[in-house]
């Protein structure tokens, strides 16, 4: 088999939840040999959370801790420990790529700040994970997705006007800081190559939001003097349409900025008497003062036509449009079947399950299930015997000292 893109790359994971692992994951998937560290007794906290197959939880068969550590070789152990610190410095010696998003003050108190670490490998990129950065007036904050999704800006324009701010599903904020941490950690390793210098990166998730995120908002604020508010399933000062509607069998998006666009929905409509009020002359305008008449119009045809034959026909037409699917219609997709987007893995402990795989196709260096995720401590005597040297004897006595 071809080598993949990164099969020369060694990471090693000391993180928890989604951010850290998230960003190994990619990694990992792309052929890195990535070495994942959780504590001894309690393993990664993503563990504890669903989906569970039955709804039945059990820390080996977490949904979300299966996807985010497929490829990887898991082991138990805890740094802030000396004998423990012993082990990880010595998988530090051979990595390249370090990934930690425990609070700082935990990794510093235990000896494992770039600064230590770099005197014993000086070419290791190390990559920090933080709500706010490890400077600034935020630094020793707590934070949750919905904190970090608000000071971030992202939550500014999500929701209604007259309810509270929204904020996206299922923790994007801990995926959007993993997925930039992977691809600064790639372009660290280039840097690494042309200097022989390692580096410590800092990367906060709010500034994350705030860096890739926000131009949807700064661009009319600085161009145009306004700031976007909460607007609810419409997008605010665009040209109609631009909103997400119900139709015969649930909901589908459909955006027409330009007038090109608009008239060739209109004819994919059957192009009806009504599109020719002249309120229609003027689309921004409509949004803004008066959306409700305009959707009136839309209504009868939106509820006679099912969302994948709507998508169709505007796909056909050359009219941006979407269908919104649930989990099931994305598991059944005709498209993501084609491109083998979803993958089954066999797990020693929940099964045969079907995963997302990954959304791009490199033609020398495929993706490849390697591994299922690991089991809790399952690759401890692998790693620290066959790799580090560390007897049997030495083993027992560090797990009898709850090390690993």
């Amino acid at each position: 088999m071809t080598d993949q893109a990164l099969s020369d790359v060694k990471v090693v994971e000391w993180g928890t939840f989604i951010s850290a692992p998230f960003c190994t994951k990619l990694m990992a998937d792309m052929g890195a040999e990535v070495i994942k560290v959780e504590p001894p007794s309690t393993g990664d906290e993503s563990r504890r959370h669903g989906p569970f197959p039955k709804d039945i939880p059990n820390n080996e068969k977490s949904g979300l801790f299966l996807y985010l550590n497929t490829n990887k070789y898991g082991v138990t152990l805890d740094p802030t420990k000396p004998a423990g610190k012993e082990v990880f410095l010595k998988l530090i010696k051979d990595a390249d790529v370090f990934v930690q998003n425990y609070p700082y003050d935990i990794v510093k108190k235990a000896g494992l700040d770039y600064e230590s670490l770099k005197k014993v490998n000086p070419g290791l990129v190390m990559i920090s994970l933080s709500p706010y950065g490890l400077t600034g007036p935020y630094k020793d904050w707590k934070a949750y997705d919905i904190n970090i999704c608000a000071l971030g800006g992202i939550t500014a324009a999500s929701g209604y006007p007259e309810r509270e701010p929204l904020v996206p599903p299922q923790c994007q904020s801990h995926f959007n800081s993993g997925t930039q941490a992977a691809m600064v950690a790639m372009i660290s390793l280039f840097n690494r190559d042309m200097t022989g210098e390692g580096i410590h990166i800092d990367l906060a998730e709010a500034q994350c939001w705030t860096t890739f995120h926000i131009g949807q908002g700064a661009q009319p604020f600085l161009d145009e003097n306004r700031i976007r508010t909460r607007s609810g399933y419409r997008v605010q000062h665009q040209a109609f349409t631009d909103a997400v509607y119900p139709c015969k069998d649930g909901y589908v998006c459909i955006d027409t900025p330009q007038n090109r666009q608009w008239k060739k929905f209109v004819e994919v409509m059957g192009n009806p008497e009504w599109a020719k009020d002249p309120m229609f002359n003027d689309r921004i305008k409509i949004v803004d003062e008066n959306p409700e008449k305009a959707e009136s119009f839309l209504t009868p045809w939106l509820m006679s036509h099912g969302k994948e034959e709507i998508y169709h026909l505007c796909q056909d037409n050359g009219v941006p449009a979407a269908p919104v699917r649930n989990v099931q219609d994305a598991a059944n997709n005709e498209h993501l079947k084609v491109r083998g987007y979803f993958v089954e893995i066999d797990h020693p402990a929940a099964g045969k399950l079907k995963y997302p795989g990954v959304g791009y196709k490199f033609t020398e260096s495929p993706f490849t299930v390697r591994r299922a995720a690991p089991l809790l401590g399952e690759h401890n005597e692998e790693i620290f015997s066959k790799k580090l040297g560390y007897s049997k004897t030495a083993l027992a006595s560090l797990k009898k000292e709850k090390v690993i």
